[in-house]
């Protein structure tokens, strides 16, 4: 069941857990997802970023895809259609072609213009039935070309964003997109406490939630984190999968090449990565 994501995170918020984001790449991650959600009677939200947006051909075929897939597998769990880490111009493309939820990341800019180009979205989104997604302060890591050192956001800033009424805010706690280093210092509460004392009942978004410490993740949960997004640990379980499969032959094995023989262990990965972190996140049951 499409719908913006709103709703599912005010329960999040109030209920003290989290709705996972996990990023959908083909074909075999959207499937693999909405059937996990299913099966666990679980909220969700689809994070599609524009570079796998660009990979699927345009966010056209992705509304189309995620749309006529949810429909045939009977999917009656809520789930959102949410761009991330959007530009400007991405948001307008996600609202034209059917998505329930957007996100514009306006860090790179200066606070003011971040305010002015969000204030803007809200309207839009709030006019159009979507949710909206914000954020202050920047997300470590690699996204789609987009680097970030993981500077901790300004609480204040982060309050005037959240008053622009956004729907979620996610703001840099330490947090890095990709594999965490050796050496990461981990997340910063405090930033995290200051934020959720100036933001009061915003959902509040955890971006790059690979890798971090089970304890870290429920802890960031019980300071107002309502929203987890996850995509580096399906891809890694979705090639280290996909390799055993060819390791061991079985692609030679008789119709063993075959796509959907070949991709099928990589899609049971993501399945069951998919519900360990809904069961990490407290979502299960919840729709």
């Amino acid at each position: 069941m499409l719908v913006s994501a709103e709703e599912m995170l005010k329960k999040a918020k109030a209920g003290h857990y989290a709705v996972g984001q996990f990023n959908i790449n083909n074909l075999e991650w959207t499937k693999a997802v909405l059937l996990t959600a299913q099966e666990l009677n679980s909220p969700v939200i689809l994070g599609v970023s524009e570079g796998a947006g660009k990979y699927m051909t345009g966010f056209k075929t992705v509304a189309a895809m995620v749309k006529a897939m949810d429909e045939s597998l009977g999917i009656t769990v809520p789930v959102a259609l949410h761009l991330d880490h959007g530009t400007y111009e991405g948001c307008y493309k996600c609202i034209k072609a059917g998505f329930t939820s957007i996100m514009f990341d306006g860090s790179s800019y200066s606070i003011e213009e971040n305010v002015e180009k969000t204030k803007e979205l809200v309207k839009v989104a709030e006019a159009m039935g979507l949710s909206i997604e914000a954020e202050v302060g920047s997300i470590g890591g690699e996204e789609d070309g987009v680097i970030g050192a993981g500077e901790c956001a300004d609480p204040n800033e982060c309050k005037m964003i959240a008053d622009l009424g956004v729907t979620m805010l996610a703001a840099g706690i330490g947090n890095i997109h990709g594999k965490y280093p050796d050496n990461w210092a981990g997340l910063s509460f405090d930033t995290l406490a200051a934020i959720q004392e100036k933001t009061g009942e915003m959902p509040l978004v955890l971006h790059g939630g690979s890798g971090i410490p089970d304890e870290q993740i429920k802890k960031a949960i019980d300071l107002g984190v309502s929203k987890v997004n996850v995509n580096t640990e399906c891809q890694l379980v979705f090639a280290d999968a996909t390799r055993k499969y060819i390791e061991a032959g079985k692609d030679l094995e008789g119709k063993g090449f075959d796509p959907r023989k070949l991709l099928a262990p990589g899609f049971e990965a993501i399945k069951e990565e998919v519900k360990v972190k809904m069961e990490l996140f407290g979502s299960v049951g919840k729709a």
